[in-house]
């Protein structure tokens, strides 16, 4: 990756829940190669997964202190801030990747160059870091100064927080709402939290940043499948880790940075309250009742308005420092900076046990020559994972060097595999596998340096199986001590005694009371417990109910297989799966089928208690229901598919109509060009009676076009990709503007063309197609009336891109104007033109596309 670069140089800045970093994937995946750093190990391997999700395991790398995946292929790098390759004074000598360049280069909250701990490693990325195509630099607005500063000619992008950040107040644990974070600052605290609320609210998932990522994956995976409705977490939560929470509670306003004990900085407390909402979903922020953490009035006005003093400074330490010997390599890790804006950086813990193993004699005789002042620095930079200060890890890092620095150069296999041995066992409570973990997170460090052990991949192989095997014991630990788990227990004990041992009542509103007790409602065949009911008794409540609720679910299984068509509807909630709701609730979800028109219909979870026979006679209602709604939304798809499979059918003609079922009724021209000519006019014929029109440059049926057709097409085809609901196109929309990329994917599907940065409906497309020719005089130029943009809301660029993938090319009219003349042989199919005014090529929207919209995107 070069230091310095002619590509382009890009400042994305905003709060959180901007979808910064969403776009930073986006145009990594558009290059042909590319690298982003993060602040956090945690945040680098959730972005990893998606990466590989996109572009498939052996073109994406992982890079961190602790872990590397670096397939042979990989093209796209997911890294820590510390691990990014830039060579220089960086302790990064085992990412073989120091020469690589790479197309696109992004890093991840560069505001951190503030931060005095490890802002030198933000401001180092942010100087040097560049893509041979594009950099982008992502952070809060806060930065835009030092950017100007720092980085003349930089383009900077504001982007909008997607949904509203509240202050609701301080509110007693047993008060907060459903899907809250309580976010403190010590494990100590972290851990009293989530004790509070598993004895009040049933427990709590634990986030801290000294997790292992198989440990943090998992405890988020519990709160976000709602096995618990709170999670407790360290302010590790604001960098970017992504989860519903509805509400962010502060335990504390107060945090210990390493030197001294201080109230949170407002961008902080920002960039803590902002996990709250998602997307467009609002979410707000407030502190617990009760534990003397106040928000100031104009914190809060900071907070929601995303009003923050911008930075005057940032932490600055040489990157290429000086290694002909200990003593010049001490002077240029603190030499001051030159640039405007720029701080010398505190002393690091890795600059502190430089100076204390420079005092050593050993060390002195040992240092001598770039080379080994270059290998000393590079043991200084082992992390302290277990916190114990500058003069104890001095000690490891001694031992460490002395090995790097004698015989082979190597640290030997046996004193490795003995500290290994030492931690591999699962005994003990929490704080003890948290600190086995922090322990095999240095040994793992050191076996991912490529020239520190004689067989590398094997050791780090066996650190990464003892982590997974502390990550799983520590999450049990956390769940048995933060989750209460007495419901099973209970359900024994209700077995043992009988299952009328508590009496159990269901009213006509599906409230549900146990002993008099109310604990919930029954809505469809989902039960919701009373969030007020008392927590004490909640449990041996709940399994009394579940015992007793067998009876009504059967009654309510042979209600809905006798109901009416009117108690069902499909639900199309963008972002979930699709699926069925019998009166207002969800019974089942569409999945990939035998056909588009035939999905699988997947009874939900909630009906799992029904008996066999129940759940046979409720699928067969479903499908009936869906059947007919498909033949009542789409009549047109029913006769196509099958002539599509009727021997019958001519093989041509089967050509054309098998794709078109498949695509849902709309079909580029191109994707069937070479059967087109071997239809005869009967086939022809036949194609019209079905309602199928061959356009200039898509095949569709205008039926298929409607918004009901629309919605239900791409919930089948969603069905069929096993896929969530897309974003649908507004009713009756004819142009979308500037639509987002899942908009975009889904009107191509549903009957758009892209025009650039516009997307026209077919038949519109058709009926334009039409005009143009009409308008025309054999090959001779013409220029399309200007009033097209005002009409139908299409911009020049759109207009003519339309008009080359229509066979026209641009020549030059009279006085100057655009003209275009006829250079393509393809001629729009009859019916004939409406009239239109004499020299207008298009005619106006209202003439052109009766009842047709436009709408921006």
């Amino acid at each position: 990756m070069g230091v310095a670069s002619d590509g382009r140089l890009t400042a994305v800045l905003g709060p959180t829940n901007t979808g910064k970093t969403h776009l930073a994937i986006e145009r990594m995946c558009a290059h042909s190669s590319g690298l982003i750093g993060f602040p956090l190990r945690l945040l680098a391997r959730e972005v990893y997964d998606r990466v590989v999700a996109l572009k498939g395991e052996k073109q994406v790398a992982l890079v961190t202190g602790e872990e590397k995946i670096v397939p042979e292929t990989a093209r796209y790098f997911l890294t820590t801030a510390e691990s990014m390759p830039l060579g220089g004074g960086a302790h990064d000598a085992s990412f073989n990747a120091h020469d690589r360049e790479f197309a696109f280069v992004a890093l991840d909250e560069a505001q951190l160059g503030a931060d005095p701990e490890r802002g030198h490693v933000f401001t180092d990325r942010l100087l040097r870091a560049r893509g041979r195509e594009e950099t982008m630099i992502l952070g809060a607005e806060t930065l835009r100064p030092m950017l100007r500063a720092l980085l003349p000619g930089i383009e900077i992008v504001t982007r909008p927080r997607f949904s509203t950040l509240s202050y609701i107040g301080p509110k007693k644990l047993s008060r907060l709402p459903k899907r809250s974070v309580v976010v403190a600052f010590s494990a100590d605290e972290v851990y009293a939290v989530a004790e509070m609320l598993r004895r009040q609210r049933g427990g709590a998932a634990v986030v801290m940043g000294a997790l292992s990522p198989r440990t943090r994956n998992a405890q988020v995976a519990m709160y976000q499948a709602g096995e618990v409705d709170y999670l407790v977490a360290t302010d590790a939560i604001g960098m970017g880790l992504n989860m519903d929470v509805a509400h962010v509670a502060f335990a504390s306003l107060r945090k210990f940075d390493g030197r001294r004990n201080r109230r949170l900085t407002v961008s902080e407390m920002a960039q803590i309250a902002g996990r709250a909402g998602r997307h467009h979903r609002d979410g707000s922020f407030g502190t617990l009742g009760g534990e003397g953490a106040a928000f100031e009035a104009d914190e809060v006005a900071a907070i929601e308005g995303h009003h923050f003093a911008p930075l005057d400074h940032l932490y600055w330490r040489c990157g290429t420092p000086d290694y002909a010997s200990v003593e010049r390599l001490v002077a240029s890790l603190e030499a001051r900076p030159e640039l405007p804006g720029l701080r010398g950086a505190p002393q690091a813990i890795d600059l502190a046990v430089l100076k204390r193993l420079a005092a050593e004699p050993e060390v002195a005789t040992r240092a001598k020559g770039a080379r080994m002042t270059r290998r000393l620095w590079d043991a200084c930079g082992l992390p302290d994972f277990r916190r114990t200060g500058a003069e104890h890890h001095a000690r490891l890092v001694l031992r460490v060097f002395g090995h790097l620095s004698e015989g082979d150069g190597r640290v030997p296999a046996r004193w490795f595999a003995d500290e290994l041995a030492r931690l591999d066992s699962v005994a003990g409570d929490v704080e003890t596998l948290a600190d086995r973990l922090a322990g095999v997170r240095t040994w793992a460090y050191i076996a991912n340096r490529a020239d520190w052990l004689a067989d590398p991949r094997h050791w780090a192989e066996r650190t990464r199986e003892l982590e997974e095997k502390l990550s799983d014991a520590l999450h049990d630990r956390l769940t048995q001590r933060f989750v209460d788990r007495r419901t099973s227990v209970l359900l024994r004990d209700l077995s043992a005694r009988g299952a009328d041992a508590l009496p159990v009542a269901i009213d006509e509103a599906g409230a549900v009371s146990v002993a008099g007790e109310a604990i919930g409602y029954l809505t469809g065949f989902r039960f919701e417990a009373d969030a007020a009911a008392r927590h004490a008794d909640m449990k041996r409540l709940l399994a009394a109910a579940e015992r007793r609720l067998g009876d009504e679910l059967a009654r309510r299984a042979r209600a809905l297989a006798a109901d009416g068509d009117e108690a069902f509807t499909l639900a199309t909630d963008i972002g979930r799966p699709v699926a069925i709701f019998w009166r207002g609730d969800v019974v089942a979800r569409l999945g990939r089928g035998r056909s588009l028109t035939q999905p699988r219909v997947t009874l939900h979870r909630t009906l799992d208690p029904l008996s066999a026979t129940d759940r046979v006679a409720v699928a067969a209602r479903l499908e009936r229901w869906l059947g007919g709604e498909v033949a009542r939304h789409l009549p047109a798809l029913g006769p196509i598919a099958a002539a599509s499979t009727d021997e019958a059918t001519p093989p041509p003609l089967r050509a054309i109509l098998a794709p078109l079922v498949q695509a849902g009724g709309v079909v580029a021209r191109e994707a069937v060009a070479a059967t087109l000519p071997t239809l005869d006019p009967a086939d022809r014929k036949r194609l019209a009676a079905l309602g199928v029109r061959i356009g200039t440059l898509d095949l569709f049926v205008p039926a298929l076009l409607r918004p009901a057709a629309m919605r239900w097409r791409l919930a089948l085809a969603a069905a069929r990709a096993d896929a969530a609901m897309p974003p649908l196109p507004p009713a009756g929309a004819a142009l979308l503007d500037r639509p987002d990329p899942l908009l975009a994917a889904a009107a191509a599907r549903a009957g758009f063309r892209a025009l650039g940065e516009q997307m026209l409906r077919v038949d519109l497309v058709e009926r334009l197609a039409r005009h143009a020719h009409d308008a025309r005089k054999g090959r001779r130029p013409f220029a399309p009336d200007p009033s097209l943009s005002t009409s139908i809301g299409l911009r020049p660029p759109a207009v003519a891109r339309l008009m080359r993938q229509l066979g026209f090319a641009r020549t030059e009219g009279s006085e100057g104007m655009v003209a275009w003349a006829w250079r393509g042989r393809r001629e729009p199919v009859p019916p004939p033109a409406r009239p239109t005014s004499p020299g207008n090529a298009f005619g106006s929207l209202a003439t052109l596309f009766p009842g047709a919209q436009r709408t921006h995107g």
